[in-house]
């Protein structure tokens, strides 16, 4: 028998065990029903499920889920075309997922393999600073893929953001100050002058004539 502040009671019967869980308005949770005596634990049961539940949804939150995300490319694809996929590419790694960059070719295409390969190696080259090759360039079939994955983990890149966040607050705070001593020293002249401006004449009543 466990007591609710983690200490050792000992063996009781369990009509005493149940008792004395009552007695503190608390739960009698079997714990450990396979061992010789089964051992029982008084606790707010519904407190205990409570926390389990909000760890668990902790632990989801900091979990990552890693997917593949595919961005298609054209051997014959212009410079903005090219320039947007980049970016996609960019966007997935930095969200911590997995990037597929294929091309398919088609038809008369399938004689300039040599150009599909030149494109995904430019991209491989454009994005190194945020991704590792996983597989470089590979032909399989009709199709010519290359694998990236994110440089940094999940981790460091939200560490990245609340770096980030805190230079952003502290500019803005900064920013701030300055905006209110400016407008302090432009009040500031206004405020002399207002007191150092002679206080108007004070016109004496005309006297009143004696009857």
């Amino acid at each position: 028998m466990i007591g609710d502040e983690g200490e050792q009671i000992g063996v009781m019967p369990p009509f005493e065990a149940l008792k004395l869980a009552r007695s503190k308005n608390l739960d009698l949770v079997e714990i450990s029903p396979t061992a010789q005596p089964p051992v029982c634990r008084i606790m707010d049961y519904g407190k205990y499920l409570y926390q389990q539940e909000k760890k668990e949804r902790e632990a989801k939150k900091h979990q990552k889920t890693i997917t593949v995300k595919e961005v298609k490319f054209r051997i014959n694809v212009d410079d903005h075309d090219y320039e947007t996929k980049k970016n996609h590419v960019l966007r997935f790694l930095d969200e911590g997922d997995k990037v597929k960059a294929t091309i398919f070719f088609r038809g008369r295409e399938m004689t300039r393999t040599g150009l599909g390969r030149q494109i995904l190696e430019r991209l491989i080259k454009d994005v190194e600073p945020q991704s590792i090759v996983e597989f470089r360039p590979r032909q399989e079939g009709n199709t010519l893929h290359a694998i990236l994955a994110p440089k940094k983990s999940a981790v460091e890149r939200e560490k990245e953001r609340e770096k980030e966040a805190r230079q952003k607050a502290k500019q803005e705070q900064k920013e701030k100050m300055l905006q209110e001593k400016l407008a302090q020293a432009k009040l500031a002249p206004e405020k002399k002058a207002e007191e150092e401006q002679p206080a108007a004449a004070v016109e004496a009543p005309d006297p009143v004539p004696q009857a």
